[in-house]
């Protein structure tokens, strides 16, 4: 079920009592000393494999997971994964509660993200999201659309998966906002089976609420977000796939079912914070 209300931004979180100071700084730098490990790693492998191209992407595909696995793990994400994990090449679509949900879905996927065009230009993660294969979509120019449906069936054909957040924004995980069609187009011209599945969070007794330490929401500023959730003592990722796919020949249709479907199994992140 769908928790009723939104909770504000800038509405006072309980914490624990007392922290180590240690926490963050050291997680925040095994981070970085991680993918200051995988970046090179990666774009020597990458180099190396320039004229053999699905060789190549199998590479991207496993430094990708890799890379994921490794930072859920130094971030103190336990990652909890329900159901059958798709095998590209594949069209997944989720809700979305933040940046937290590409290290999530990237322990357990090999496949390509959609994200909007900001995302290149964000400092590191930016360089990460594009070697990574990131597509990326301009919201602001509705014709950029039919661009990014080309490069999804590109992939597709390619044999690489896909990833979606159809929702266009990320949420404290209240509820699954209505999902946007217009990049369900190549699906549903092509009648492929799109596979969905459903995101939350959890956090420890005491520690600050998943729907504001972990879900990145609203006017939140990105750095001071990272270190609060670097602060947690744990928190716990939960993925729900969806049992079987779901085939539709109008995107809005299509749509509207991957909805119904992802609510189906949504586990609110605010009904665990807020009894």
């Amino acid at each position: 079920m769908n928790a009723s209300t939104a909770v504000s931004s800038a509405e006072p979180l309980v914490g624990p009592a007392r922290v180590p100071g240690w926490r963050a700084p050291l997680r925040l730098s095994g981070l970085g000393l991680w993918t200051a490990f995988c970046l090179p790693f990666y774009m020597v492998g990458t180099a190396v494999l320039v004229f053999a191209p699905e060789t190549r992407r199998r590479w991207r595909r496993w430094s990708v997971r890799t890379w994921s696995t490794g930072s859920a793990r130094l971030v103190g994400l336990r990652v909890v994964a329900h159901g059958e994990v798709p095998a590209p090449p594949f069209l997944l679509v989720s809700n979305h509660l933040g940046y937290l949900d590409v290290v999530l879905l990237g322990s357990q996927t090999s496949g390509r993200f959609i994200a909007k065009k900001e995302v290149s230009k964000w400092p590191i993660w930016g360089l990460l999201a594009r070697v990574a294969g990131t597509i990326f979509v301009d919201r602001e120019d509705g014709r950029d659309v039919v661009r990014v449906a080309q490069l999804i069936e590109q992939a597709w054909d390619e044999g690489d998966g896909v990833l979606l957040f159809p929702e266009g924004t990320s949420t404290p995980g209240d509820r699954v906002l209505p999902f946007k069609p217009a990049l369900l187009e190549a699906a549903a011209r092509r009648s492929w089976p799109v596979r969905y599945a459903s995101l939350s969070y959890q956090v420890p007794a005491g520690e600050a609420p998943a729907s504001h330490s972990v879900c990145w929401w609203g006017d939140m500023t990105l750095g001071p977000h990272l270190i609060g959730l670097c602060r947690l003592s744990q928190c716990t990722g939960s993925i729900a796939f969806g049992a079987e796919p779901v085939q539709a020949t109008d995107r809005k249709e299509l749509a509207r079912r991957l909805h119904q479907n992802v609510v189906r199994i949504f586990t609110p992140v605010l009904s665990q914070d807020y009894p």
